[in-house]
């Protein structure tokens, strides 16, 4: 017999996860590990710190994982330590104490729906700005002890992880998750086996398995479809957080928004709102008033029950960032639903369109806009750019009319805040302080504190980004970028006592990350002077997709190779929560330089409020609101040129120039103990004017004053007596429907002299005679709008006065007003009929309107 040279089967490995033996005496340890509650409370994690501080590095601070890389032995050690069981002990009543609040229950409770949500570094689920906001409401709602549950997605990969190829071009790197390292708990059935929600899809249903993230007291369900019960085709459903192709986005969505109701349905979970995070989630009414007709209601009553509990948060000022499918592709995905609400396809996708029955694609944020009764943007330029952008949904209305309000995002404070800083406060402000973040009296105190405390403070955790950076790019440095005497050089000339700016967000155009190096010659002197030297930290992933965003990286990258650059201008890759954290409490300012208005709101120069770092921002997002002079700086709202690139080239010039001559002289302004004087006052300001303005804890304050409370009320009011308003309602709405185009305007009298030449001052009165039929007479008004030209030549509502209903003869309504003119100028009139009900949450609920 022949001997082969190699003659070997393969392996038949079997997988298996060893859990991690702790001590009886940790057992509380282990029970801390699995709730993201020690993200926000440092005096959990230093516990795992003191047990191994290289393993919990090693580990990237992640408690679950540590435990399951720390021997018995070292473990069995620190159960023996009376002072380390002390400090556990303390902790962990402090936890207790936290988690046994129950939900307040005089706030409303709620169903919270988004793509992403990012919580903590080592949960990959989020990709950038909008997780961040919803990673930091749902801390918020668990310390304001709301009655809060929340559903999106366990990725398996997540999003990318970025590194820079030697040219320094955008790598995306996909890295798989292990679960069983993470601080998830899955779901089991009463026998034991994962719990299993099955998701109706075309010809087939898709399993997902369910997974619960503890975040303080709040439970966050995530859905993940990587299981062998599915085909390929649809496991990677939850593959990537906004990967593939329109047809994996559609089918994203439809496991959010169905997959996340029958969720909350298998788990029993029902809530007074349904809050829908941005479009993806908008399929959730589709559920919703599918479960109310399968339960008896009408499609119409059903329509009256879910708008009546539900809102829609959009974060895209452009309409192109809003989802939208064209109708094969939907109809492949959705042409089950028709029958299930009783209605039909085409009254089914004119719901996501703005004009019925055209050829336009079906928009998820104009279905979740005809299905909500609320509608927010996330500042309050963004609500008013939101107005314009949705305005042809309710045409007959102006923008200024229409019912879309907003909130300011905020971020959550604990969070976000470097313990130096919570240390800090926690000696000065008042005890409620955490409880009470929105009182501007209680961080006025930061004024009693010394100016070289504050100082002090801004000089160490500048120092630990400093070493940060040093210690952790260099490794990657020597490997992408080569050259080992440049890499040295760069980290040589990190200089821990320069004006340091960030500059970090994601990498699209409308960012203008490229202002800073329209001229280089200029860029150079500032950053090379010697007795006041400037460096600038970036750091930001562009969408794979995005060619425009991963350019702009490139170029970056090749100007801080450049030798009069080098260690000055410093690119930091692969931007995750855990940098962001470093450079929002590290560098001196936080630059924002986008196109107005297209930054919704932008919550990171929030995130430096609270570490005494100063915003240079042009006046957009919550910068438009938020700017103190005094206690930071703003480029001008003001457009010069049409031309942006012009634009582009002045506020470049302009944030030059306000380098040189304002800020860097500023910062240098030392006095004999090292620090500027009048910079810590800026410091000051921004903490006490600013900061307290734009934490999470105000904006959920105002989600439930402008929101919850009102939808919570309203949806009780529908629900009653067997939903017998939202019967009346519906009834109504079908009655004035089919009878509003046989209204006949018998007569309108207007004064000759308004026509032609009115005076101010002057009185005149307008008799208007309806014919109504068998209409209900309290079912209509009548009312006078008056418009001017903007100076871009739009309309713009100058005055609105409704008609008085004066007598009834039969059918026949007879209105009149009486109109004074205030001022002169030029104007249009026209008189607008509406349907009129006390029991409509605004005008736009029925949208029905004739121009006469």
């Amino acid at each position: 017999m022949k001997i082969e040279v190699s003659h070997v089967n393969h392996p038949n490995w079997k997988d298996v996860t060893v859990q991690s033996a702790v001590p009886a005496g940790l057992k509380k340890l282990q029970e801390l590990s699995q709730n993201i509650y020690w993200v926000w409370n440092y005096e959990v994690t230093d516990l795992f710190r003191e047990i191994d501080s290289e393993i919990f590095a090693d580990a990237g601070e992640n408690p679950v994982l540590f435990l399951q890389k720390i021997d018995l032995d070292t473990l069995e050690k620190i159960e023996q330590n009376k002072e380390f069981m002390k400090k556990l002990d303390n902790v962990y009543a402090n936890f207790r104490n936290y988690m046994d609040v129950k939900p307040d229950a005089k706030k409303p409770s709620i169903a919270y729906f988004s793509m992403e949500y990012g919580l903590t570094d080592i949960l990959k689920i989020y990709s950038g700005g909008l997780g961040v906001l919803a990673g930091d409401y749902l801390k918020e709602a668990s310390d304001c002890n709301i009655d809060l549950t929340a559903v999106g997605f366990l990725y398996t990969y997540g999003y990318f992880k970025q590194s820079l190829s030697m040219d320094g071009q955008q790598i995306a790197e996909y890295e798989k998750q292990q679960f069983n390292t993470l601080p998830l708990e899955q779901l089991k059935d009463e026998n034991g086996n994962p719990l299993t929600v099955e998701v109706p899809y075309p010809d087939r249903t898709v399993y997902a398995y369910v997974w619960k993230v503890a975040v303080g007291r709040i439970s966050l369900y995530l859905l993940d479809t990587e299981n062998e019960m599915n085909s390929e085709f649809d496991r990677s459903i939850t593959h990537t957080l906004y990967g593939g192709d329109w047809e994996n986005r559609i089918k994203q969505e439809v496991l959010l928004g169905i997959g996340g109701i029958l969720t909350l349905k298998k788990l029993g979970i029902q809530k007074q709102v349904y809050h829908c995070n941005e479009g993806h989630a908008a399929f959730i009414n589709v559920q919703r008033l599918a479960d109310y007709i399968a339960d008896g209601l009408t499609f119409d009553q059903a329509l009256e029950v879910v708008r009546a509990s539900s809102l829609y948060t959009t974060h895209t000022p452009v309409p192109a960032g809003h989802d939208a499918f064209d109708e094969g592709l939907f109809y492949k995905y959705m042409k089950d639903y028709p029958e299930k609400l009783t209605i039909s396809w085409g009254d089914f996708i004119n719901i996501g369109r703005e004009s019925s029955d055209s050829n336009e694609k079906f928009s998820m944020s104009v279905f979740a806009c005809n299905t909500a009764q609320e509608v927010n943007g996330v500042s309050w330029l963004h609500g008013k750019v939101s107005r314009n952008m949705f305005q042809n949904i309710w045409q007959g209305y102006f923008p200024e009319e229409l019912h879309v309000g907003y909130v300011t995002n905020g971020v959550h404070m604990p969070t976000w805040t470097a313990s130096e800083w919570k240390k800090l406060y926690a000696k000065t402000f008042a005890d409620n302080f955490l409880g009470d973040q929105s009182n501007a009296k209680i961080w006025e105190s930061i004024y009693s504190v010394s100016d070289e405390k504050i100082w002090e403070t801004r000089v160490q955790l500048k120092t630990k980004l400093v070493n940060y950076v040093k210690a952790k790019y260099k490794d990657n440095w020597l490997k992408n970028q080569g050259d080992p005497s440049r890499i040295v050089s760069v980290l040589e000339k990190i200089n821990p006592n320069a004006l340091t700016i960030g500059f970090a967000r994601r990498f699209a155009t409308y960012k203008r990350a490229h202002l800073l190096f329209t001229d280089l010659e200029r860029l150079e002197k500032i950053v090379n002077n010697p007795q006041q030297p400037v460096q600038f930290l970036f750091a930001g992933k562009a969408h794979p997709a995005d060619g425009g965003g991963q350019g702009l990286i490139k170029r970056i990258v090749e100007i801080s190779r450049m030798p009069q650059f080098l260690g000055k201008i410093i690119f930091l890759e692969n931007y995750d929560m855990r940098l962001a954290r470093r450079l929002v409490s590290g560098v001196d300012i936080w630059l924002n330089t986008p196109t107005r208005p297209l930054e919704a709101s932008g919550t990171s120069g929030e995130k430096t409020l609270m570490n005494g770092i100063l915003n240079f921002s042009v006046l957009d997002g919550w910068w438009l609101e938020g700017y103190v002079k005094g206690a930071g700086w703003a480029l001008t709202e003001k457009r010069t040129f049409e031309n942006q690139a012009y634009q582009d080239q002045l506020d470049a010039a302009t944030i030059y120039g306000m380098l040189e001559n304002e800020i860097v002289p500023l910062y240098y302004a030392k006095n004999s103990k090292g620090y500027s004087p009048e910079w810590v006052q800026y410091i000051k300001n921004s903490i006490a004017k600013i900061a307290p303005h734009y934490t999470t804890k105000r904006m959920l304050d105002d989600y439930i004053e402008r929101f919850y409370s009102k939808l919570a009320k309203r949806s009780q009011f529908i629900q009653a007596n067997n939903f017998a308003k939202a019967k009346e309602i519906a009834a109504w709405k079908q009655n004035v429907a089919e009878k509003w185009d046989s209204i006949e305007v018998v007569s309108i009298d207007v004064p000759e002299k308004l026509n032609i030449a009115p005076e101010v001052g002057e009185a005149y009165i307008v008799n208007m005679v309806l014919d109504v039929k068998d209409l209900d007479k309290e079912s209509i008004g009548v009312e006078c709008v008056v418009v001017s030209q903007d100076k871009d030549s739009k309309a713009k509502i100058d005055a609105i006065e409704e008609f008085s209903l004066i007598k009834t003869e039969g059918s026949k309504l007879y209105f009149s007003l009486t109109q004074r003119l205030e001022r002169g100028g030029a104007f249009k009139f026209s008189f607008r009929m509406f349907p009129k009900n006390s029991d409509l949450p605004h005008r736009q609920d029925f949208c029905y309107v004739r121009w006469i």
